[in-house]
């Protein structure tokens, strides 16, 4: 029950007093005011009453328990969502910042309380009160805090309309609590235009080693904003030493040190000091190590003398006519005239520098190439090939070539160099040679030869230039002199003084050169003695430097002058230094020699070093041995020794070349015993383990040999045996061979076995049996016989006499008509052919032969149990029949021809 207001109180609200539902609140409350359980257990109760209600209960508490945390936030919390959507001036606002107020008189440690109260400052736009709020919370808050109240600040003084200096002293204080975050106050100082303060701080940031950018930027990209700040408003930044800041820059950042340059002289230019300016870009090439560098400060200069040509004839032009029209108005002052009584004519009163600037300009694109290989060489300064061009581009100034060349070999150590640094030293000993001054020539050589290259071969090139270039000017004495002076082996008094050093010098090992031997040995030859060249090859060999070359050029010197054995001895020598594949060449060299030399005289002898090369030598470089081998026994020995070595030679050569070296065998075997014997090598050959397809031609070429001797069941059955190394469908070139040689030589049972043993091996090749139906049979059959026929007239037979013979064969069979209009020559009926008309005409053959039967089925294992028929089925067909077989057994006894092939049996008709 609701309690009336006293007389004379403030009038409250009746929804404002406790209703009967919140009397056990109260009960508890009044004996207890202090517990915050209670309050906040009374709030919870009526969380769904309306704010005021709620707003009264918040203050009661608060003013119970003015230091609770959670009842002021949960009481702000739900002012601030209660002025949420309405406008700043509402009077809602000031009670909120009242509340806010009295809030932190208690809360002033809570920075969350703060920024709930900051932040509806800052939506309320009311800047002074805000920043002053913003200062009260700094100075309450510990220092900890401060980083949670500096960022709303720094964003209340970013707003527009915020005075610039008001936001420069917040951003001033804001680098004391945190000075990492100076990128944030340089960028406001550019928005803002300060250019002195916004340059003065980066300068700052980049002296400070320490500095980190917080936004990821280099300090690369620092010195740019920097430089283009100083270049860009020259005039307006003041007090910066900016050519020691921008030097500063390139002796640090040298990725973009071409830029920092440009930017420099950019300065300059802007500043009207000009020959400054020009001074930079000098010294910018002659600093900058990269080429893309050198290329943005060269056009950068090329820009600036052409913009200042360019201006200079503008402005020419524009005073000859100011002077025209003073000449005319005739108006001069006293000082332009004594200035041009006594300096006229003389060059320092001369404005008209227009021919300097062209001359500087077009020096300038002259130079380019020269600064271009500067740079280069700047980069590595052991690159050789560059000075060589650097010598090219003086190439008109003999002079500058000189110091181009002792400025590199000053310069380019040998341990480092990119490229062969001896070359230079020859180069240079050239271009004295090319003026005709040979005595500098020796001397840059004398310097050349005890400089400690990288290694020997590079000394020994030295060497060898320096004798031929006395070679060239006829001193053949002093190159001699000189290749003995280079050869020459260090004295044990020198060895032991470099050991003891530790730092062997190339010159150690020269003796030990092969190219300085070999030119040595050349220059003997040519210009020394017979026996001082012998020496000089006997110390190569000692030195063991010696190459198989070297061994052959040593035997054919001993051989040009009569020293045969010598020359074998060195041979000796070679086999027994070297190995395969190296030792090819000495090998055919020195056998081809000896047996050259001696042929049949010493056999024996030849015969051991053939033998000593074939044990020597591998399986894939034995054949053309052999094949020497055996010529020897040819021509000098027996012929079955030469055999022999055939033999040997087939089964030592690797399976790539065996059909080959067999080929090789039978030619040779064929040759000097006759064809018969070659068949023991055919069938070694096939039986030696050859690759299928060189089974098959050897197969091939040994049926022919059969066919040639008349041996046709012998070529047959080899043609049986190489059935199986080829497949009809991929190799049909086989079977055409055997089928030609069976239209030639075999008959009508040997053709059908050659067809069944094709479908045999294909089928054996697909993994898969074809049975073809009886009439494709017959039709193949059809087919090959009149290709045999056709081979008949190839053959050379007339085609009357074959007409003849076929009539006498089957006289019948010509006037009868066939099946689809055609006629089926040279084959043989069975005995009758069936007719278009049904019925049955019986022929009569002259050479019937009895065929077994057979099955179209591959496997001849299969019998089949047959019943004789009734001889009174047939009738008169029997006899008929039996009249056909009595002729052909006649036929049988007269000579057997149908064992013959058809040609043979043609030939033997028309005899008879």
């Amino acid at each position: 029950m609701a309690v009336p207001p006293a007389t004379g109180a403030a009038e409250i609200s009746p929804d404002l007093y406790p209703s009967e539902d919140d009397l056990p609140y109260e009960e508890e409350i009044l004996r207890n005011p202090f517990s915050l359980k209670l309050w906040w257990r009374y709030l919870i109760a009526r969380s769904s009453a309306p704010f005021r209600r709620r707003a009264v209960i918040y203050e009661r508490a608060l003013k119970a328990l003015p230091g609770s945390y959670k009842l002021w936030h949960a009481y702000l919390r739900e002012r601030l969502d209660a002025v949420r959507g309405r406008p700043v001036s509402d009077p809602a606002f000031d009670s909120l910042n009242n509340t806010f107020e009295r809030a932190l008189v208690t809360m002033h440690k809570m920075p969350r309380i703060w920024l709930m109260y900051l932040a509806t400052l800052s939506e309320q736009r009311l800047l002074t009160r805000g920043r002053r709020t913003f200062d009260r919370a700094l100075r309450a808050l510990p220092v900890t805090q401060h980083d949670r109240i500096w960022e709303p600040y720094l964003a209340l003084v970013s707003l527009p309309g915020v005075p610039v200096e008001t936001s420069l002293r917040v951003f001033r204080r804001y680098l004391l609590f945190d000075p990492s975050h100076i990128e944030n106050f340089i960028n406001f100082l550019i928005a803002s235009r300060r250019w002195q303060e916004a340059a003065e701080r980066l300068a700052g940031v980049l002296n400070d080693d320490n500095f980190h950018s917080i936004k990821g930027k280099t300090r690369h990209q620092l010195w740019l904003e920097l430089c283009d700040i100083l270049t860009r408003h020259a005039t307006e930044v003041l007090g910066l030493k900016v050519d020691a800041i921008i030097r500063g820059g390139i002796r640090r950042y040298t990725d973009e040190v071409g830029r920092l340059w440009t930017s420099l002289a950019d300065y300059y230019v802007r500043r009207g000091l000009y020959e400054k300016a020009r001074d930079i870009f000098e010294e910018g090439i002659q600093t900058v190590t990269t080429v893309r560098d050198f290329s943005v400060i060269f056009e950068s200069y090329a820009q600036f003398e052409q913009s200042a040509l360019a201006a200079k004839i503008e402005t020419a032009e524009e005073e000859q006519e100011e002077d025209g029209e003073g000449e005319e108005d005739g108006r001069r002052d006293g000082l332009s005239k004594l200035t041009k009584k006594f300096l006229d004519g003389f060059w320092l009163n001369d404005d008209d520098d227009t021919d300097l600037r062209m001359a500087r300009f077009e020096n300038l694109l002259s130079r380019r190439p020269e600064l271009l290989n500067s740079v280069l060489l700047r980069q590595n300064p052991h690159n050789v090939e560059q000075w060589h061009r650097r010598v090219k581009i003086f190439e008109n100034d003999p002079a500058k070539q000189v110091f181009t060349y002792i400025e590199a070999v000053r310069t380019v150590d040998p341990m480092k160099a990119v490229g062969k640094p001896h070359t230079l030293w020859i180069a240079f000993a050239r271009l004295y040679e090319s003026h005709k001054d040979l005595k500098n020539a020796r001397d840059i050589f004398e310097k050349a030869v005890n400089v400690n290259y990288k290694t020997v071969d590079h000394l020994a090139t030295v060497w060898c230039e320096y004798a031929e270039m006395e070679l060239r000017h006829k001193n053949f004495g002093r190159a001699l002199e000189l290749m003995r002076k280079a050869t020459a082996e260090p004295s044990v008094e020198v060895k032991r003084r470099v050991a003891a050093d530790g730092n062997e010098p190339v010159q150690m090992k020269l003796h030990k050169s092969l190219r300085l031997w070999s030119f040595y040995v050349d220059l003997e030859e040519s210009l020394g003695s017979l026996e001082s060249t012998r020496a000089v090859y006997e110390k190569i060999l000692d030195l063991r430097i010696a190459t198989p070359q070297i061994i052959l050029n040593y035997a054919f010197l001993l051989e040009e002058n009569k020293y045969f054995e010598d020359a074998f001895k060195v041979y000796e020598r070679g086999v027994k230094i070297f190995k395969y594949p190296h030792v090819k060449d000495i090998w055919v060299t020195y056998l081809s020699k000896f047996v050259k030399r001696y042929g049949k005289t010493k056999l024996e002898r030849a015969r051991e070093l053939f033998e000593h090369a074939v044990e020597q030598a591998p399986a894939n470089e034995v054949k053309p041995i052999y094949l020497q081998y055996a010529k020897l026994e040819e021509e000098y020995g027996l012929a079955k020794r030469a055999m022999k070595v055939y033999d040997q030679a087939v089964k030592a050569v690797p399976d790539s070349e065996k059909l080959s070296m067999y080929e090789i065998y039978i030619a040779r075997a064929a040759a000097i015993f006759g064809v018969p014997k070659t068949r023991e090598i055919y069938e070694q050959a096939i039986e030696s383990g050859l690759p299928d397809n060189d089974a098959k031609k050897m197969c091939l070429k040994y049926a022919e040999l059969e066919r040639n001797l008349g041996e046709i069941d012998r070529a047959r059955a080899i043609y049986v045996f190489a059935s199986q190394f080829a497949d009809p469908r991929s190799d049909p070139d086989f079977w055409k061979v055997w089928k030609d040689f069976e239209i030639q030589h075999g008959n009508e049972d040997t053709f059908r076995e050659m067809l069944r043993i094709s479908r045999s091996v294909s089928a054996s090749y697909s993994q898969t049996h074809f049975i073809l139906p009886e009439y494709l049979m017959q039709k193949d059959q059809k087919l090959n016989l009149e290709e045999a026929v056709d081979t008949l007239k190839r053959a050379g037979v007339p085609e009357d006499e074959m007409a003849t013979l076929e009539r006498q064969l089957a006289p019948a069979a010509a006037n009868s008509p066939v099946k689809n209009g055609g006629r089926m020559l040279n084959f043989v009926s069975a005995g009758s052919e069936s007719q278009s008309d049904g019925g049955i005409r019986l022929t009569a053959n002259n050479e019937d032969i009895e065929l077994p039967e057979e099955s179209d089925s591959e496997d001849d294992k299969i019998e089949i149990a047959q019943k004789n028929v009734p001889a009174s089925v047939f009738g008169d067909l029997a006899e008929k029949v039996t009249k056909d077989e009595d002729k052909g057994a006649d036929a049988a006894d007269n000579g057997g021809s149908s064992l013959l092939g058809a040609l043979e049996r043609i030939k033997r008709q028309r005899r008879q």
